[in-house]
């Protein structure tokens, strides 16, 4: 979850490691750094806190640097401190690293390290890496005790006896002080991406730090490290297989990883759903002929068509996406679905028949969980498709078969386009298997056609955000609300409350509306904010009594209803309204509304939303 930059050419590093780990900040900051080599020496600054509190730290250089590795991090072994900071430098001085991951076996390590006689300054398991490297670079010994074979470099040698020690996930950018024209990245579990430019490279954990530089990158695959020279880089594994690796198109720009005069990414990629929903669907849904052309798996169409069973893995927002894609198939195509949390599917022994499907979503494509639970579903024989928005992604790359989301960079912590991307591509699959199963043509053509208008729809929605604002104004001062939906409207009730809780830090709960009253209605108190997704639909009736139920108790109503509804108005305090659309769509719609709630709820109260506390973008560990 961390962000890691390395810059190695003939430019000036500082300031392209600062404003590279400024781009990847929403990956991690609670801590930042950057070690440079010059002049036979590591200049190393680092501090707790933003990327700002770092440049206030590191001086105007004297000579300029033209190696350098740097890091923002997400804390997860030691407090977010000054010593935590990354890089680490080993005890002997010579081997500095900057690390995304866990190193499961760091306290044995680090036991036998100290043993050895190495010293320890952080509390971290990435200072252990730095170390075994330093033990095995200045030993010249293997840890059973035997020589070195003869080999041109010492230091890639070193890297690799201690990767063959380590069990866990991690990318790495590793420099040695007796060897400045080498540079070294590892990745095995989080993303690591070489930027190739001219007479430069740029190694980081995504492509948001490349894209000023170079548009042509090397995706690394698990096992895989990359020794970078002067003139050109080598890949091959950690066990010293040679490894021909293709350079490939970064496939965004510049401008979509800035804000454009939005005050937040969040608030930006709010706006931005109308043209990304459009650009997701666009020559994907043939209304005329009532068919969905997904060309990531068009290929396997026929054989999912026969799926008896399918089982959707994800996690946080993803995971919603995946509740409202197990409605969906189950209605449209009639196939039994279930949607799974990954951090749990692999450690349960899940049962996976003969002829399931398996849908794997993540806006990464890197999610540590999911990337297991992917694991786990292809052991055993499923099908395995991948929905994710990052191009060249580890789950894009080892699932079977996939379809991206084609939203663009989503840099908010909080998800947002991503999300109705997923229920958009979830959708379109539910819709085209369910033609080929069993729906009739004139239905499957109806949703497609209704489809397509959803971006419009959602257009009409942002209309409304002032309104929103005097909505969340009137409410923040409470700091217990609950989240209501019935049927798809369910899963939005569920994010709803998700987005709330992780920007503004209000206490929130989604419910399904007829669970309230088995036991959540003791929370209702006077005043309380209760959010009711209310559109038209089969059980508009039931969340009304619903409603009722709340209003009895004191509970003030905020309403998510049908444009035109006017028998609603009377049950609440305070009403959005979305246009009408067939209901298996409504998510597309209901969620948007909510998203704003809580951006305004979170401004309004004071908080960096697109970086809040203790969470990061990418989770790429377990």
């Amino acid at each position: 979850m961390c962000g890691i930059v390395a810059y190695f050419g003939k430019k000036e590093a500082q300031p392209i490691l600062i404003e590279g780990l400024r781009r990847l900040e929403y990956r991690g900051y609670d801590s930042a750094g950057v070690a440079l080599l010059k002049d036979g020496a590591f200049d190393l600054y680092k501090i707790s806190g933003r990327i700002a509190n770092l440049e206030g730290i590191v001086p105007e250089p004297s000579s300029p640097a033209t190696v350098g590795i740097g890091h923002t991090r997400w804390a997860t072994h030691g407090k977010p401190t000054t010593p935590n900071a990354h890089p680490h430098i080993d005890c002997t001085g010579k081997i500095a690293v900057v690390h995304n991951g866990i190193i499961e076996n760091y306290a044995i390590l680090k036991k036998w390290l100290i043993q050895e006689g190495c010293t320890f300054k952080s509390e971290t398991d990435t200072e252990v890496v730095a170390n075994l490297i330093g033990y095995f670079y200045e030993k010249n010994l293997s840890r059973d005790g035997q020589n070195t074979p003869q080999r041109n470099n010492r230091f890639e040698w070193a890297v690799q006896q201690a990767l063959n020690e380590i069990h866990g996930t991690y990318g790495l950018a590793i420099l040695c002080l007796d060897c400045p024209d080498i540079m070294i990245g590892v990745k095995n579990g989080s993303p690591l991406i070489l930027g190739v430019g001219e007479n430069e490279f740029i190694i980081a954990s995504d492509t948001s730090a490349i894209i000023e530089h170079t548009s042509q990158a090397v995706y690394l695959s698990d096992g895989e490290m990359v020794c970078i020279r002067k003139d050109g880089f080598t890949t091959k594994t950690i066990t010293d297989k040679e490894v021909q690796k293709e350079l490939k198109e970064i496939e965004i720009s510049l401008d979509q990883i800035e804000l454009e005069g939005f005050d937040h990414y969040m608030q930006k990629e709010i706006a931005e759903q109308p043209q990304v929903l459009e650009t997701c669907l666009n020559g994907r849904v043939d209304v005329k002929n009532g068919r969905v052309v997904l060309g990531g798996i068009q290929d396997q169409l026929r054989d999912l068509t026969r799926t008896k069973r399918v089982i959707l893995a994800a996690c946080g927002t993803a995971w919603h996406a995946g509740l409202v894609g197990e409605f969906l198939f189950e209605q449209l195509a009639r196939i039994p679905a279930e949607v799974e949390y990954a951090s749990e599917f692999r450690y349960r022994n899940p049962v996976i028949d003969e002829g399931a499907l398996f849908i794997a979503i993540s806006q990464s494509g890197e999610t540590a969980d999911t990337l297991a639970a992917v694991e786990q579903a292809k052991e055993r024989g499923a099908t395995v498709l991948g929905v994710v928005n990052v191009v060249g992604s580890t789950i894009a790359r080892t699932t079977d078969a996939g379809v991206y989301l084609r939203v663009g960079p989503e840099i908010g912590v909080a998800s947002t386009k991503a999300f109705t991307a997923q229920v958009a591509v979830l959708t379109m699959l539910a819709i085209e298997l369910g033609r080929r199963r069993h729906l009739s043509a004139d239905i499957a053509q109806a949703l497609l056609k209704e489809l397509t208008e959803i971006p419009k729809k959602v257009e009409h929605i942002l209309t409304q955000n002032e309104q929103i604002k005097q909505i969340a104004q009137a409410n923040i001062d409470k700091d217990n609300w609950l989240f209501l939906g019935r049927g798809l409207n369910y899963p939005v009730a569920l994010e709803g409350a998700l987005k709330l809780k992780e920007i503004s830090y209000i206490h929130a709960e989604g419910l399904p509306a007829a669970e309230m009253k088995h036991g959540p209605i003791a929370l209702i108190t006077d005043e309380m904010p209760t959010v009711f997704i209310a559109t038209q639909c089969s059980q508009y009736e039931k969340i009304i009594g619903n409603i009722e139920e709340v209003r009895a108790r004191g509970g003030k109503t905020i309403v998510v209803a049908t444009e035109g509804d006017e028998h609603i108005k009377q049950y609440a305090d305070h009403l959005i309204t979305v246009p009408d659309t067939v209901e298996q769509l409504q998510p597309l719609l209901t969620v948007v509304p909510l998203q704003m709630l809580a951006y305004h709820a979170a401004v309004l109260r004071g908080h960096d939303v697109d970086k809040p506390r203790n969470l990061a973008k990418s989770v790429t560990v377990e």
